[in-house]
């Protein structure tokens, strides 16, 4: 095997010196400004780009989860993003409390076409941006640092310029966005010099501030350095009034939510993302993400995901793109519990809640409530052979009504286990039932009981003592039985030992009533008995009378139980 050299081909990452960080004792308290960028990254990152219709109908996706600042894209640059702009102008979609957010080089050409594209709209963030790493300017540019300020300044003049115009015509509401492409990659101190020179080209005010976007165009560094870097710029701008910093992080090393919420600690005030994580390479910023991490710690985010399926359905319908099954909060798997102590755990922390009565989300192993996202309760719990014994019972609750008592458990657990190693994969949670249904309430032995009468009468004690009348079938035979107890179920165990059954004790019982719609209801009966080898047994039996579910339930349990003492 090869052995990877990595010290022979890539240099560390130069770190900011800030020995005196403030982020790390830092929260986040309240949602920043958000923007989407999907439509950019809807046709710069998809094999098959969406059209105008779908771009339409992503927008009011857009403006229906909150979004107030939405980037349609490079209008400049793309006939089908210019279209869709126009389309977007020209049809009245865009609500008046909504800013399309325009993209270009710091290029006069560009710049000015965009201008053609924006007319009509009512509110405008103008972005523009020129490249400023150390590897742009010497491989791309061949530019000095001076040669790169000059290209964003000359952008801004004529940026200015045309917004005083269109101001003069329409009385359009126009902001500015700049950004430092490959911030991260960029001299911390240069960036700072060129997004000063910008905001004085374009008079920045504290009471009309410029968006400074600080994007990790490509992700280089770990978290924590790109939120130094973010602090470092804040701390260190000057007139810091007068610029809302913004974030764009990409995910080229996977910790993309993490730069923007410890970006966010540093000072930053906006964030630029996607719906998923859509993007370039291995995608930006997955904004429902971020939103949802806020909600769980107590942050109203200002963006509603809680229709998640929904909005994963539209979103994949009109990208092509598959929402991973482990993504947070809207995969497949994201509240889907395999392990057993996982699944006990959750069953647990559900009945915690409900005894209790608690304000606040206490389960384990759950930092949302699924029913947040419109999620099923359902499918939390899954079931395969490594599933434990309080998952497949905490399915049957759920999903019939089914109240296993804890002694059950195992005995029910291994049951599903077994038939899980033999089905080879996950059981369903129909499945779950059918198999208890298979080996409890539908379950057929040497014996069954085929009539039954119970009455009281007061005995010599002067006690109310209640007798069983009726007919059991021993191997197809019927036989009239009696008995007499103080109850149902010792009258009827007193019938069954006439049938040969005195090897067999009462250990233990619990009922309860299962819903079957409306006002119907029936009561279901769990015994346990023993068996003349001392080990333990299960049986259940459901009835509209409670007395003869507990009957079914003993005759269950005996039937279980000779059958496993034939094995």
């Amino acid at each position: 095997m090869k052995h990877m050299h990595a010290e022979k081909k890539y240099l560390p990452f130069d770190y900011v010196k800030l020995p005196d960080r403030q982020w790390p004792e830092k929260r986040i308290t309240k949602a920043p400004v958000w923007c989407s960028v999907d439509l950019r990254d809807g046709n710069q990152a998809l094999v098959a780009p969406m059209g105008i219709p779908a771009k339409v109908r992503f927008f009011h996706t857009l403006v229906d989860c909150g979004f107030k600042e939405i980037e349609v894209g490079f209008p400049s640059a793309s006939e089908t993003e210019y279209a869709t702009l126009r389309t977007l102008i020209e049809g009245g979609h865009i609500p008046d409390d909504v800013w399309v957010q325009v993209l270009m080089q710091a290029r006069e050409e560009l710049i000015r076409k965009t201008f053609e594209a924006v007319r009509g709209a009512k509110n405008i963030i103008i972005h523009f941006y020129n490249s400023t790493s150390t590897l742009q300017r010497k491989i791309v540019f061949q530019k000095d640092m001076d040669g790169i300020i000059d290209i964003a300044v000359q952008g801004a003049r004529l940026i200015k310029q045309l917004s005083e115009e269109e101001r003069a015509r329409s009385g359009m509401n126009i902001r500015y966005e700049y950004s430092p492409e490959s911030f991260t990659g960029t001299e911390i101190d240069f960036s700072l010099r060129i997004c000063e020179a910008v905001l004085d080209e374009l008079g920045a005010t504290k009471e009309e501030p410029v968006i400074i976007n600080l994007p990790s165009t490509v992700e280089l560094c770990t978290a924590n350095t790109y939120a130094d870097q973010i602090e470092y710029f804040c701390r260190h701008m000057k007139e810091r009034e007068r610029a809302i910093i913004s974030l764009h992080p990409h995910n080229d090393r996977g910790t993309g939510v993490a730069c923007a919420e410890l970006g966010l600690m540093a000072g930053a005030e906006r964030v630029e993302g996607t719906l998923f994580g859509n993007g370039e390479r291995t995608g930006n910023l997955d904004i429902v993400t971020v939103a949802l991490n806020m909600f769980t710690q107590g942050v109203d985010p200002q963006l509603d995901f809680s229709n998640i399926l929904e909005l994963k359905e539209i979103y994949e319908d009109c990208t092509g793109m598959l929402v991973p099954e482990r993504q947070p909060y809207a995969g497949k798997l994201a509240f889907t519990a395999f392990s057993g102590s996982h699944q006990d755990a959750i069953r647990k922390g559900y009945e915690y809640m409900k005894d209790h009565h608690t304000a606040y989300w206490e389960v384990p192993y759950l930092p949302i409530n699924p029913a947040d996202l419109h999620r099923d309760y359902e499918p939390v719990i899954r079931i395969n052979s490594q599933s434990g014994k309080g998952g497949a019972a905490f399915v049957l609750q759920e999903t019939a009504g089914y109240k296993l008592p804890k002694e059950m458990h195992p005995e029910f657990g291994s049951i599903v286990k077994a038939e899980a190693d033999k089905f080879g994969d996950e059981l369903t949670s129909l499945q779950v039932v059918e198999l208890f249904d298979k080996e409890y309430l539908k379950y057929k032995g040497r014996f069954a009981l085929v009539r039954h009468l119970f009455s009281e009468f007061e005995g010599e004690d002067g006690h109310m003592v209640t007798r069983f009348e009726g007919i059991v079938a021993k191997d197809g035979i019927e036989h009239k039985v009696t008995g007499v107890g103080n109850g149902p179920i010792a009258a009827f165990c007193q019938a069954m030992n006439t049938l040969g059954c005195e090897g067999y004790g009462f250990v233990d019982y619990h009922e309860h009533a299962v819903s079957r719609g409306g006002s119907n209801a029936v009561g279901i009966c769990y015994i346990e008995i023993s068996k003349p080898d001392g080990t333990h047994c299960f049986g259940v039996g459901m009835h509209p009378n409670i007395n003869v579910a507990a009957c079914l339930g003993i005759i269950c349990a005996v039937n279980r139980a000779e059958d496993s003492l034939k094995k």
